[in-house]
């Protein structure tokens, strides 16, 4: 597989997950939006490591490092969603007039 297949690959999760997040109004869909981009950042790292730094341990970390923020990212996310929801019972974005309380 080339750099150019993987990268238009890359490319597609990262415009797919763009316009999931801006046309959503659902939390969860938002989320999965924010998701689809990270992992298009990640598969672009990945084939820039495969075919640039030829099996060099650097593209690995930053491909480890990518997905513990992936993790972080939606741990934070969803538990921001039910403070959300617990307090305001709105699961979408315009059910929020402004995060003040």
């Amino acid at each position: 597989m080339t750099l150019i297949i993987v990268l238009i690959g890359a490319a597609a999760l990262i415009g797919l997950g763009l316009y999931g997040a801006l046309s959503q109004q659902s939390f969860v869909m938002l989320m999965m939006g924010l998701e689809l981009m990270l992992n298009g950042a990640l598969l672009a790292i990945i084939g820039f490591w495969s075919q640039g730094l030829a099996g060099a341990p650097k593209g690995q970390l930053l491909a480890i490092i990518v997905m513990a923020v992936m993790a972080v990212e939606m741990a934070v996310g969803f538990a921001l969603v039910v403070a959300v929801y617990r307090q305001r019972q709105a699961d979408t974005t315009e059910g929020l007039g402004t995060l003040k309380s």
